[in-house]
């Protein structure tokens, strides 16, 4: 089994955390979580992808072990620190993989930064133009749960993912309440920076090879695969029907079996 090993970069929001996995000197694949996970959510996926990649996990900025980008946080400001990460180390132009709210960052990234990205992997990735964020803003929280005295709302929060997520697998959400509770009391802060962004901006700046890869029993990302292969005509769908909302830690062999598909294609390997 490929090492992970742990390790800080000093950035400018201050210390940002990441996993790494295989050799430096191989393929760059740079792994961006949903909120509010962390680089956690990619365990399981980053020792298969290091068997022939460099495979580096971050925490965003404000989760996990990293530092906050201040208020207000925003989608823009995330792709600046991974922008930042990569070149702290030295590597790229890097195939980025997103899930949900990681997969807007990395649209972001590579609209703003096109040289240091070489493909995409868009997982579970909402399209976000007006129509989703007025949908969002008539929503009630997705996470967000009131602190209780006696701990009740830890269940609450549990309960509000359970149906999300496979029901002989309490191991999944164990690990997403552990991160929600470590993201600085605000769960909802991801969900808010993805529902103000300005997709629709940006999308036709992606010109990098790309894979939608949709979670077909995710059902707040399964309905926007479609539209975001429409925005993106060059990219290619993969389906993985059993898929959930926590599809890396859920299936990590089949994740990670897609995206070095992809990245044999890219390679003429395929």
């Amino acid at each position: 089994m490929v090492r992970i090993r742990r390790a800080f970069a000093d950035l400018s929001v201050g210390q940002v955390h990441y996993a790494s996995a295989g050799q430096p000197s191989a393929t760059p694949v740079l792994l961006l979580h949903q909120s509010p996970r962390s680089w956690l959510e990619y365990r399981a996926v980053l020792p298969l992808l290091g068997q022939r990649c460099h495979a580096i996990a971050m925490d965003t900025a404000g989760f996990g072990d990293s530092a906050p980008v201040g208020p207000p946080a925003g989608i823009e400001k995330w792709a600046v620190v991974a922008a930042e990460l990569l070149a702290s180390l030295g590597v790229g132009p890097a195939c980025v993989v997103g899930h949900h709210t990681g997969g807007v960052i990395a649209v972001e990234l590579a609209a703003a930064r096109p040289t240091a990205v070489r493909a995409l992997v868009l997982s579970s990735t909402p399209y976000v133009d007006e129509s989703f964020r007025r949908a969002r803003a008539q929503r009630p929280p997705i996470d967000e749960v009131e602190p209780s005295s006696d701990g009740s709302h830890l269940a609450a929060l549990w309960q509000k993912r359970a149906s999300f997520y496979p029901a002989d697998r309490p191991d999944l959400l164990q690990a997403f309440v552990l991160d929600a509770l470590r993201a600085g009391g605000d769960v909802e802060e991801g969900h808010r920076a993805v529902a103000s962004y300005r997709m629709e901006d940006r999308i036709a700046a992606i010109v990098q090879p790309t894979l939608i890869v949709k979670a077909a029993r995710d059902p707040f990302a399964a309905p926007h695969a479609a539209e975001l292969q429409a925005q993106l005509s060059h990219a290619r769908l993969a389906t993985i029907d059993e898929g959930m909302v926590p599809l890396p830690d859920q299936l990590p062999a089949r994740f990670a079996a897609l995206v070095l598909e992809f990245i044999d294609n890219l390679d003429g390997r395929g």
